[in-house]
């Protein structure tokens, strides 16, 4: 008998090209030969699959931008001219919820929380030119602030500003929205403290990074943390959301984990919380004979897996 109470991954990240070293070896020389039709494609395939929330990790990197922007004059050597215009428009077109990531604009591209310096010129200099390039685009609802806290029991003091100061920015340009999704997930105390911050941070979805795929957490100690992630944030009255790690490393590469395991960690997921975000689809799920498949080898059986579980759970 299936399960009906698995939720399904309704959402994810995707890049234009990944930003650490190896990880993407799979996909980011290809996501760079992307012409326009093929994000139209892989955009589309994400949807199908049952994603109506999608992230991208940044609109620059490494000092390139993957768009044309006045901010930073250098582009990415992308043959499409402009994916982030081709996937809002997709995105458009097919009813889905896009944010938009701050972050990534430099080397080396964690900058830290820092409130002076140019990092924080880029933040607000970018923030202001999407929203006025691409603020038109009614998928384009909100931001996802790629720097992320390193939470040890309860976030850093300075992220919250630094979490609070951007997103005053952002919701006086537009969109509204603010997505975050912190790491440090299994070592949350979720006493009056973190509700207290909770309350104080000014994101409306957090999804934590559940750490299985990073080797910090096992599926049996989901249970535990979820569940007090779930009472405190109901005390907070901010949603819960989950970013469900669906790959495994070999070596410094990202690759596809066993269906099982992702199996495991979305049954715990669902019991707690509100949505279900993925960490990510591109190069770690193909559709099976995709036209534009981007990613490692065992993609599509993780793809097949899943769709199967899915709808065998819708169907009985």
């Amino acid at each position: 008998m299936a399960n009906k109470s698995i939720m399904p991954i309704s959402g994810t990240w995707f890049d234009f090209h990944h930003p650490n070293p190896y990880e993407g070896d799979h996909w980011n020389a290809t996501t760079d030969q992307f012409q326009a039709g093929d994000w139209e494609l892989k955009i589309t395939e994400m949807v199908e699959a049952g994603m109506d929330t999608l992230i991208l990790m940044s609109v620059a990197l490494h000092g390139k931008t993957f768009y044309p922007s006045e901010v930073i004059k250098y582009r990415w050597n992308l043959v499409c001219p402009d994916p982030l215009e081709v996937v809002l428009r997709v995105a458009d077109r097919l009813g889905v919820t896009v944010y938009l990531g701050l972050g990534f604009f430099q080397t080396p591209i964690m900058h830290g929380f820092a409130s002076g310096g140019d990092s924080t010129r880029y933040r607000f200099d970018f923030a202001t030119e999407l929203s006025e390039r691409y603020g038109h685009h009614p998928s384009f609802k909100g931001w996802y602030f790629p720097v992320e806290a390193a939470i040890e029991q309860y976030y850093p003091e300075p992220y919250l500003e630094y979490v609070n100061t951007l997103a005053n920015h952002c919701r006086k340009k537009g969109p509204q929205q603010v997505l975050l999704a912190p790491f440090g997930t299994r070592t949350i105390k979720p006493d009056d403290h973190f509700v207290h911050q909770l309350r104080a941070l000014d994101a409306d979805y957090i999804a934590y990074q559940d750490e299985v795929g990073v080797n910090k957490t096992i599926v049996a100690e989901l249970d535990e943390i979820y569940s007090g992630l779930r009472e405190a944030h109901d005390r907070a009255g901010k949603p819960l959301w989950a970013d469900v790690e669906i790959f495994k490393f070999h070596g410094k590469v990202l690759h596809p984990a066993p269906f099982e395991r992702v199996k495991g960690q979305l049954e715990v997921a669902s019991k707690y919380v509100d949505k279900i975000l993925c960490y990510q689809y591109l190069g770690m799920l193909n559709k099976p004979d995709s036209a534009a498949h981007a990613g490692h080898p065992d993609s599509p059986k993780l793809y097949r897996d899943y769709m199967d579980f899915i709808r065998a759970n819708r169907t009985n």
